[in-house]
């Protein structure tokens, strides 16, 4: 059963665990549970979704209960309507504020503009050997993309060279081993927090909000890190 965050008769927000898919997909022929399916029975009619967040990322997804409503929440996310913010947990020390902006390529070449904003929360640094150096060093963050290209957040933060834990392709591949091994955690720490809008039925100001899920609250608690936003 997935957790309602929010809903009235228009739309429904739930909190989608990480390593759940959308709705089903051909590139996951194998895959079972999907969060549209879920919430369908969970409800007893139908969902639309209104947008799409990564497989691996865990938080606030919304769908539309009424078809005609789709449409309207659609158009929100095309036309950058709707403010979104992020979680991550990335490797090193990120600077306090930062402007990421950085062209993504489509799947066929075509280059997009991408840009994102993010702010430093923690910091940590722990007992840890990684390569070089005697200690590891994270920091998690709030990311507010401005666009919404596909794994922008995780290929923005490579690019930077700070890649969020338990990312791939995009992220450190010797920083999942050792978290994997050390840690026996695999999850990408990447969390949809919030999404702020104007609803399109009652041009009311909604705000919804996710908790993390055990996974990254497991992984902050690694950390020794306490959230207070």
């Amino acid at each position: 059963m997935l957790q309602i965050l929010y809903q009235d008769d228009d739309i429904i927000a739930v909190n989608k665990p990480h390593g759940m898919l959308v709705h089903r997909s051909p590139i996951a022929a194998d895959v079972e549970v999907f969060a549209l399916q879920t919430l369908k029975e969970q409800l007893g009619h139908m969902v639309y979704p209104a947008h799409r967040i990564d497989r691996k990322t865990g938080g606030v997804l919304l769908f539309a209960r009424r078809k005609e409503l789709d449409r309207d929440l659609q158009m929100l996310f095309a036309e950058n309507k709707i403010e979104k913010q992020y979680w991550a947990l990335v490797r090193g020390f990120t600077s306090d504020h930062g402007k990421i902006d950085y062209p993504l390529k489509k799947e066929n070449g075509v280059l997009q503009e991408a840009l994102t904003y993010y702010e430093t929360i923690q910091r940590a640094e722990i007992d840890l050997p990684f390569g070089k150096h005697r200690t590891s060093r994270y920091s998690l963050v709030v990311a507010k993309p401005q666009t919404g290209r596909m794994h922008q957040l995780r290929r923005h933060f490579a690019h930077i060279s700070h890649p969020i834990i338990g990312d791939r392709p995009h992220g450190c591949n010797k920083q999942n081993k050792l978290w994997k091994e050390t840690f026996s955690h695999d999850t990408m720490l990447l969390h949809a927090r919030s999404l702020s809008f104007m609803h399109p039925a009652t041009q009311q100001r909604i705000y919804i909000e996710a908790s993390v899920l055990p996974e990254f609250s497991r992984a902050l608690d690694l950390l020794n890190m306490r959230l207070t936003q």
